[in-house]
Parts: C-alpha cells; sequence; structure tokens
C-alpha cells in the first residue's frame, strides 16, 4: 500500500526506473518526485523533436498511477489515439532512446508492439480503445485468465460513434473491463472534485460493496415491500451520484460510472485504481479530470496551440522560426474564405481540427457557417450531403489519413447522389514524423474508382486555389489532395479561374520519354527531365491535374510518340495513379508501351523526414532519372 509518510530512503529519480515494477516500492512524494522529472524530460525533448506536447503532460500522474496499481505488463494498458504516451515510454525501459522520439529510425510517437511489450495496442487514430480493450477482455475470459484490462480515452476521442459502439457491447456482455474517462476540458472546483474523490473512494471499497449485496439480498426476500423500499433506495443514490457527477449516461450503457475524480492527486487516484482492481467486477467507466499541457506554463495558457508542436524555445515556448514557403494548408485556409466572401452557400466542417486544416480564420470569420463535428469523420461526411442537399456549398476539410473512416458515407452518402460536397484531402502522400497512421497514401488508390467523384492533384500551392475554385462551382461531388508542409514558392493569382475538368498541362515536350508524375511530384520530375537532357535524353512532362477524369487523349498522344512512360506518385503503387495508367493505356490498346511505375511499395513507410522517405521509396529526382534510363535501356 503506498504511504504519504515521509522516509528516510533517498528519493528515487526518474533515471532509476527502469520498469514499473520500480515505481511499485515508491511512496507519493517520491512518485510525486518522478512526475517532475517526467514533465522536464518530455518538454525538453519535444522542445527539439517536436511532438504532442500537451497531451502527454496532462497524463502524466495518471499514467504513474495506472503503472502503479495494475500488474503491467500482464494487466493491459490500451492507450486511444497514443499522442499522450510519452511517460508510458519514459516509465517502460525506453528513457535511453526517448531523445529519438519521432526521428527517422528513432522511437515513434505513438505505441508500437515492436518497441515494447507494455504496448498493448498499436494506435494513431482515435476512439479504438475500448473496441480493442474488450476485445481483450473477451479473449481473457474464454482463456480464463484473470489480468485487467484498461482503456485510456480521452473526452474528445468520446465523440466518434466507434467508442459508443464499444460501450454499448460492453455494458451487455457485463465483462471485466475498466475504462479510464481523461476529460481536460471540464473544469471542476475544489470542493467539488474533493467531495466527488470521496465519494469515489467510498463508494468502490469492498466494505461498502458487499454492504449494498447484502442489503440488496436482504430485500428481495421480503417480497412486496422490499421491492418498493430497494427501489427507493437505489433511487436515492442515483439521485446523490447524478447530483455530483455525469453518471447517468454510463449508467444507462450498464457501466459502472466513478467520478469525476482529479487526475493530478495520486493519493486520490491510486487508491481508487486499487478499489476497482480489487473489489469490482464488470464494466467500469472512471472520469479523470486532468489540465492538458500541466506544468509548463505556455501550454497550460494555450493547450490547443501546444497539442501538437515542432520544436520550440523552452524558456519562452515560442517556436523556433522555418524559413519555409506558405504551406498549401494556409492556402487553403486563405482561399477559402476569399471564396466564401463571394459565395454565402459555402459552409467549412472540420473532425475537431479547425488549426490543423487550415480552418481557425474561417471560423472566426463566418462562424455560423462553420462546423466542427468533432472526431467523427463519417457523421462529418453524411452532414455534409444533408447540408448539400439544401442548397448549401460544403467543404469538408480533413487528413487523408482520416478519411479513411468515412470511406462508406463518400460511396453511399455524397456519390451515389452525385452531391455537390467538396472532399479537401489535407496531408496526401507521407506525412513525415508520426509515421504510418498518419501517412496519407492510400486516398488515390481508394477514391478513384468512385462514380461520379471529380478527383484533382495541385502541383503547387497556386494551382490548389484554381482547384479549390472550381470543384465548389461543380454540379457534383469532388475531392482536391494536396500534401503536408511547404508548397513550391510559386507566385499567387490575384484572381481564381474554372479549370477545364479533366485536362492535363503539358509542362515539356519531349520525344524519348513521357515522366507522368501527380500532385507534387511534378516539379521532382521537371528537375529529373532536366537532368535527363543533360544526358541526351528527351523527356516530355504532363501534369496530369485531374486523376479522375484523366485526361485520356493528352496521356496516349505522349505515350504514342514516345513510347515509355514513367509514373510517379506520392501514394501507394498499388492500385494508384500508375495503375490507373496502366488501364488507360490497355483500354486504349498501347501494349508496344513500356512503363515504369514509381510508388510506395507494399509494405507500410515508417516515420520520418518527408524528403528521406521520398528517397528511400524512389520518388525523388535522381530516383526518376534512375528509372528513366531503365526503361531506357529497354
Amino acid at each position: 500500500m503506498l504511504t504519504t509518510e515521509n522516509t528516510d530512503s533517498i528519493v528515487t529519480r526518474l533515471v532509476d526506473i527502469k520498469s514499473p515494477e520500480d515505481l511499485r516500492k515508491l511512496s507519493i512524494p517520491e512518485l510525486e518526485t518522478i512526475a517532475d522529472d517526467l514533465r522536464e524530460t518530455i518538454i525538453n525533448t519535444v522542445s527539439k523533436t517536436g511532438g504532442h506536447l500537451a497531451p502527454s503532460l496532462g497524463v502524466v500522474e495518471l499514467t504513474l498511477a495506472l503503472h502503479y496499481v495494475f500488474n503491467t505488463p500482464n494487466d493491459k494498458l490500451v492507450w486511444d489515439v497514443g499522442h499522450q504516451t510519452y511517460a508510458h515510454k519514459l516509465l517502460t525501459g525506453r528513457q535511453d532512446k526517448f531523445s529519438t522520439l519521432r526521428q527517422y529510425k528513432g522511437l515513434s510517437g505513438f505505441p508500437k508492439f515492436k518497441e515494447s511489450e507494455y504496448d498493448a495496442f498499436e494506435t494513431g487514430h482515435s476512439s479504438t480503445s475500448i473496441s480493442a480493450a474488450l476485445g481483450m477482455a473477451c479473449a481473457k475470459d474464454l482463456k480464463k485468465d484473470s489480468n485487467k484490462v484498461v482503456a485510456i480515452i480521452g473526452d474528445g476521442s468520446m465523440t466518434a460513434g466507434i467508442a459508443f459502439e464499444a460501450l454499448n457491447q460492453a455494458g451487455h456482455l457485463d465483462k471485466d473491463l475498466i475504462v479510464i474517462l481523461n476529460d481536460n476540458e471540464m473544469s471542476i472546483s475544489e470542493n467539488v472534485g474533493a467531495m466527488s474523490s470521496f465519494l469515489s473512494r467510498q463508494l468502490t471499497s469492498k466494505t461498502v460493496r458487499r454492504l449494498r449485496k447484502h442489503i440488496s439480498t436482504r430485500l428481495k426476500d421480503l417480497h412486496g415491500v422490499g421491492d418498493r423500499f430497494l427501489n427507493v433506495l437505489k433511487k436515492s443514490e442515483e439521485n446523490i451520484k447524478s447530483f455530483f457527477t455525469p453518471a447517468m449516461l454510463f449508467e444507462a450503457l450498464k457501466f459502472y460510472y466513478i467520478g469525476p475524480i482529479s487526475g493530478h492527486q495520486l493519493e486520490d487516484l491510486i487508491p481508487t485504481l486499487e478499489n476497482i482492481r480489487d473489489n469490482v467486477d464488470g464494466p467500469v467507466l472512471v472520469h479523470v479530470i486532468t489540465q492538458k499541457g500541466r506544468g509548463y506554463g505556455p501550454a497550460e495558457a494555450n493547450p490547443g496551440n501546444y497539442h501538437g508542436v515542432g520544436p520550440f524555445d523552452v524558456l519562452t515556448g515560442v517556436p523556433i522560426p522555418s524559413s519555409s514557403p506558405i504551406s498549401y494548408t494556409e492556402v487553403f485556409g486563405k482561399s477559402i474564405c476569399t471564396i466564401a466572401r463571394n459565395n454565402p452557400d459555402v459552409v467549412a466542417i472540420s473532425a475537431a481540427m479547425p488549426a490543423g486544416t487550415g480552418l481557425t480564420n474561417f471560423s472566426k470569420e463566418f462562424p455560423d457557417r462553420f462546423f466542427d463535428v468533432g472526431i467523427a469523420e463519417q457523421h462529418g461526411v453524411t452532414f455534409a450531403a444533408g447540408l448539400a442537399v439544401e442548397g448549401k456549398r460544403p467543404v469538408v476539410a480533413i487528413y487523408s489519413s482520416f478519411f479513411q473512416r468515412a470511406l462508406d458515407q463518400i460511396i453511399h452518402d455524397v456519390c451515389i447522389p452525385s452531391l455537390p460536397v467538396t472532399l479537401a484531402i489535407d496531408r496526401g502522400g507521407v506525412v513525415g514524423d508520426d509515421g504510418p497512421t498518419h501517412h496519407g497514401v492510400f486516398d488515390i488508390s481508394f477514391l478513384r474508382f468512385i462514380p461520379n467523384l471529380t478527383y484533382m492533384a495541385p502541383k503547387d500551392e497556386n494551382e490548389l486555389q484554381h482547384m479549390l475554385h472550381t470543384a465548389i462551382s461543380l454540379p457534383g461531388p469532388a475531392a482536391i489532395r494536396y500534401p503536408r508542409g511547404a508548397g513550391e514558392n510559386v507566385p499567387l493569382d490575384p484572381d481564381f479561374v474554372n479549370l477545364e475538368v479533366g485536362k492535363g498541362e503539358l509542362l515539356r515536350q519531349g520525344e524519348d520519354i513521357l515522366l507522368l508524375p501527380v500532385g507534387n511530384r511534378v516539379y521532382p520530375a521537371i528537375k529529373a527531365a532536366e537532368g535527363l537532357e543533360k544526358l541526351g535524353i528527351n523527356a516530355a512532362v504532363i501534369n496530369p491535374r485531374f486523376i479522375k477524369p484523366l485526361d485520356d487523349e493528352l496521356i496516349c498522344e505522349w505515350a504514342r510518340k514516345t513510347g515509355r512512360v514513367v509514373t510517379i506518385e506520392d501514394n501507394a503503387e498499388h492500385g494508384g495513379f500508375g495503375s490507373l495508367v496502366l488501364e488507360l493505356l490497355s483500354k486504349n490498346k498501347l501494349f508496344a508501351v513500356k512503363t515504369h511505375l514509381l510508388g510506395y511499395p507494399d509494405h507500410f513507410i515508417e516515420h520520418g523526414p518527408q524528403k528521406t522517405l521520398w528517397k528511400n521509396s524512389k520518388l525523388d529526382s535522381p530516383s526518376i532519372i534512375n528509372a528513366a534510363m531503365e526503361l531506357m535501356k529497354d
């Protein structure tokens, strides 16, 4: 049992913690010292590597309490999203590698099976923890394994339907499952917090649980009057609990609700979790209140700005300046505001990421026309379809990897009825340090086959603004994929124009070989063509602009002229743009044309700088030159 008494032992520091087993020997003051060390290490490291700062700072004490109370890794901790697991990594044998966080060949920013046996489930997208934990709990039950399973989920992740689907089944199955609701948005006063903590500890104690069961059994023996009296007692308890806590929702889902309690008071957290571990059977939800960014002033003051950050100065919190050109996301944000000023039907939708998708200014300028649906991409797309039915022009801005969650809604609710919804697909292609869960390398493959959808990819930021204007003007659904990060530093036209649908752009003529890049691979292809010219090879370059409908006539004309085609895409090779070109050549019986497809191979791409990943996957200019040379040899 943990004690708050002072001891004569030397206070342990983080460097002495090799595994959670070391935590279980410590007192509360010693654990609080570890908490301070964890925050200092996280702040100093993330200031250099970038990463998810505020979420990880907010769960330091909760992480300590969970590893202290539960017998990890035999007991399973299933983290939702995973961007709050930095303290977890530091406590589970990864201190010596923590400086490599999110660096190429270094530690992932998310849980990874290959990194540690303490990482019970791999994740990078939100709202999966309860489903996965319930599956583990059911498997353990089948195996007669009595170890515990704990899901830690944030209040933001609770906005996704999958979380409630899992809660619903968990309550129905009545399995031994613990859900920690990490609530960092609610405020709670000290008095209510103290009373709530007291109630939570008392209501989970073995004595009270035994007494409740005993009284219930005895009253049921008193036929008639006993049942009525039991109902009165249950009503009284529900009223007391619901007065202090939002218990009713989770109780309705057949979860035993505990809380809310402070997520930063170890003297409350640990006894409550111990009581749940030892005395509560079936599904239980513990409502924990935490402060996002706790322990670092700038992050406490602006937790949203420090949710995910690049390198920054620790003393001031100011980001280290970058000399990069304006980003695609910024251009999208400026362009949609310009378009909306002239078109009152334009509305914008975000899935809990207005800043990340460039919609912050839109939300301020047009608050009545901006909708943040929370982490609910499926709902966001169908919600947009409803807006479109009533004559609005919705633009849904979501990262490519998160659009994967809404594929059925895109097909069923938008494209079958051919509604004028624009999908702004940010982070198309590899994104860098967040790794495989966030790389947007599948959207060409899973969107290009959908009927009625017009699908575009700009070669630069200037073309992006024209494509957005074009998409919003179309009578049916449209999608635009654009990459993370800086544009090509080209001038931006002051006026937007509609592009001719299905028409590509011949950028360079050449009789020897055709380079057919898409989106952000156009400029590397132009550079490769210049390199090939020095080697005596004249390469034509076409910017397709439209993935769907493809400019069949232009591409086939130059494929015939050159007899050789290299396709280049920031997408998976399987089923992607290159496959689309092969289908086009086959359809037009151009069987003699030799081809080489450049895209990501059939495995998941790890985290690392975008330029490194492009080079490793043979999508940079030197690799394009090599591919062209190989094709010329043939």
